[in-house]
């Protein structure tokens, strides 16, 4: 019997998945499992600061109670856990933000929220305003519903929202969405000041267009003064949060733990329940045990928790830019963030920092996130991002020194 050649299967994908594309820092993440690397390449809280011990008798507390387990354990509504949702209001209003339980969706994480907002608002062809560089998180979950995105330049610009829409007309498409990271921004670590965000809520309203405030890092402030939200703002000039065009994302991810999994959408009751049945369509609802031990969490030990956070992640960026000062070459600049998880280094533009990444995992090992996946259109090959919120903080004066040595040689190289 004569052999036959069984041919290979070759699926027809949806045309979105073609701009589906890896998280660079999702890959880079393996590095941590190498012996030896300093990875300042993740945005991942230091699992020092896990209320572990709390949140175990949380899960316990919950579980030994027949009636709590059954809800805890039972599927639930999709807008969350009606006690979480009430204290999240609670919180906001101490942004300026006064709301209800009906303006809050729980989430799968903020990162579920921009993909629910990304499908909300996107369709083929239109417009999303971004900044450059922008969360890479945020350029994933939007890019499947197939945007093009224009570079949004809030200070020191001469754009108009004359241009923002003819590009989106030139382009084939509406213009449908502005989206910042006001706090200690993802991956640049700059604050918005009060002005920049008076600007934007005015090209927003001159565009007719929402504003998504994505807000993971606000309550990890280190020095400086507090801004108020966008949404706070907003509300001041439009008088309710169910007229304001700014949708606020939170998370707990980086005051408690990523692990619960738990972020939310706070807007008008009409954006909330578009939301909603999206959220249905998802993963019916977030896991409710996991809600039911945040609120706990959050009721008792929010306060504290950020000012252990605080105290920590302060020590540990001062740390990192005492070496970048003392070590860096000139030629090399970088932010001075005021909270946050992240420093954005710019190298001279002669020098490549993806290109240059293999030898400092190899040589030096150390491990950043090239600049260039922060971007949309692939550019600030010269710019990477360090976080500090991860590595031990004597690990992070000799990464940095051991990083700095790689540049200066790949600078007197290009000399």
């Amino acid at each position: 019997m004569q052999d036959t050649e069984i041919p290979t299967w070759a699926p027809r994908y949806a045309s979105r998945e073609a701009r589906m594309q890896a998280s660079e820092i999702r890959d880079l993440l393996k590095l941590l499992d190498k012996p030896g690397v300093i990875s300042f390449a993740g945005g991942i809280p230091d699992p020092e600061l896990f209320p572990h011990e709390k949140i175990e008798t949380y899960y316990q507390r919950i579980l030994s109670d027949p009636s709590s387990a059954k809800r805890a354990l039972q599927y639930s509504v999709s807008e969350g856990d009606a006690n979480l949702r009430a204290w999240i209001a609670r919180h906001m209003a101490t942004k300026g933000v006064t709301c209800g339980a009906d303006n809050i969706l729980i989430t799968s994480g903020s990162q579920q929220a921009l993909e629910f907002l990304g499908r909300l608002f996107i369709s083929p062809g239109d417009t999303a305003l971004v900044t450059a560089p922008t969360y890479l998180g945020a350029l994933q979950a939007f890019s499947a519903n197939e945007p093009v995105y224009d570079e949004l330049k809030i200070e020191n610009t001469n754009r108009t929202a004359t241009s923002y829409e003819q590009a989106a007309r030139n382009a084939g498409g509406n213009l449908k969405l502005a989206y910042v990271v006001p706090d200690f921004a993802n991956p640049s670590g700059e604050t918005l000041s009060r002005e920049g965000r008076e600007t934007l809520l005015d090209l927003a309203r001159d565009l007719d267009i929402p504003i998504i405030e994505d807000s993971p890092y606000a309550a990890l402030r280190y020095n400086g003064e507090h801004v108020m939200t966008l949404q706070g703002l907003d509300i001041l000039k439009c008088g309710s949060i169910d007229t304001s065009r700014v949708i606020h994302c939170g998370s707990f991810s980086k005051v408690f733990t990523p692990g619960l999994r738990i972020g939310w959408v706070c807007a008008n009751r009409e954006i909330i329940s578009r939301l909603t049945i999206i959220k249905q369509g998802s993963d019916l609802n977030s896991p409710a045990i996991n809600q039911a031990v945040m609120h706990l969490l959050a009721s008792e030990l929010f306060d504290a928790q950020v000012e252990k956070a605080v105290a920590s992640y302060r020590i540990k960026r001062d740390v990192m830019l005492a070496a970048l000062e003392k070590h860096m070459p000139d030629g090399v600049t970088w932010s001075h963030p005021e909270g946050g998880l992240f420093i954005w280094v710019t190298l001279p533009e002669a020098l490549n920092a993806k290109m240059l990444l293999p030898k400092a995992v190899e040589e030096a090992s150390v491990a950043y996130v090239p600049g260039h996946a922060f971007h949309a259109d692939g550019s600030g090959l010269n710019t990477m991002r360090l976080s500090f919120s991860l590595p031990k903080v004597e690990d992070i004066s000799s990464g940095i020194e051991r990083l700095a040595t790689i540049v200066k040689n790949a600078i007197d190289n290009k000399a």
